[in-house]
């Protein structure tokens, strides 16, 4: 009696992913949320869309050499208008592309505020790390036995869409499973988003960043379902080169799609180099300062809403010029280097 053949899995063996990072240039950039929106809804709401600031602010990426830039889509955003959401999408694309930026995508996270809603988004509070962002799809929609029925269909709406388009880099499926004191119960999310874009299965890798080493079973399930594995790490050189070397054990490619505060020393001048020198992708939180207050600390806000001593994350004022030169020259060597 013939054995049935084992299904064949449809995560990218380590040979594919080494495969496809070996046609790409260094990746290196930030995560991206235009000055003008506090958050996500208002980054691809209709009415705060603001295609021009994005133009201008892409435009400095590419100055420094930039080629990737990581990007926070909203499922209530879409179930609002989904076509309406998915042309924006396209839109945001083109404008990427003209400044040579391929563009990683987030579908869901679990940081923040837990209540996202259309509509006006909150004004920031003055001094205060992110304070409008909103986790998606937040915890009172997960408690409605319907809601996972309709992520699904925003996931596989907008994989198949995209599926096939080389502006995308990767996508990368939720951000920071567990945090915000939900811990396993992301579990089903996370499970359920691997299982419906593996349905899809884009020309795109899929990933889910690991950022939390004590979140074991939430760990195995994102490294083994990922393509290519991305992560989070916020600690000093030594720290951070250790854990670029436990999950090289994988043999797949590293991206590091979460770095860069400058009061607990990881900076520019001590990450961004040696990600380089082991051909980890960069990509630091942070990019221009704006309405997520991001120069401020997770932890230690400004009422006053003065500018702190040291910026936390971004790199340019909203009017293009720099918040340290030297940094801008240390990624302008470091993206323009074979």
């Amino acid at each position: 009696m013939r054995k049935k053949a084992a299904p064949q899995s449809k995560t990218w063996s380590a040979d594919k992913a080494n495969q496809w990072y070996s046609q790409h240039k260094w990746i290196a950039g930030a995560n991206f949320t235009p000055s003008t929106a506090i958050n996500q809804l208002e980054m691809w709401q209709a009415d705060t869309f603001d295609p021009q600031t994005i133009d201008r602010e892409l435009g400095f990426a590419e100055g420094i050499g930039f080629n990737a830039m990581r990007v926070f889509l909203h499922s209530v955003a879409y179930t609002a208008d989904p076509k309406g959401f998915k042309s924006r999408v396209a839109q945001y694309l083109a404008i990427a592309d003209k400044h040579h930026i391929q563009t990683m995508f987030v579908f869901f996270d679990d940081c923040w505020n837990n209540d996202p809603k259309p509509g006006k988004q909150p004004s920031p509070k003055p001094g205060v790390h992110n304070s409008g962002w909103m986790q998606d799809p937040g915890v009172p929609a997960l408690k409605d036995p319907k809601e996972m029925a309709l992520l699904e269909h925003y996931v596989k709406d907008v994989l198949t869409t995209f599926a096939h388009d080389k502006r995308i880099l990767l996508w990368d499926l939720f951000n920071e499973p567990g945090n915000s004191g939900k811990r396993d119960s992301s579990m089903p999310l996370l499970l359920n988003v691997f299982k419906w874009a593996h349905e899809i299965r884009p020309d795109q890798p899929l990933s889910a960043g690991v950022w939390d080493l004590s979140f074991e079973k939430l760990n195995a399930v994102q490294v083994l379902n990922s393509d290519v594995i991305t992560y989070h790490n916020y600690g000093e050189e030594p720290e951070h080169l250790m854990e670029v070397r436990l999950l090289k054990t994988h043999g797949k490619p590293l991206i590091c799609t979460e770095y860069m505060a400058r009061p607990r020393k990881s900076t520019f001048g001590s990450i961004m180099p040696m990600l380089k020198k082991e051909n980890v992708g960069a990509i630091n939180w942070g990019f221009v300062a704006g309405k997520t207050n991001t120069i401020y600390a997770w932890d230690t806000p400004i009422p006053s809403g003065a500018e702190p001593a040291l910026w936390f994350h971004d790199i340019f004022r909203k009017d293009g010029t720099v918040y340290k030169q030297e940094e801008v020259d240390l990624i302008k060597k470091l993206t323009s280097e074979k």
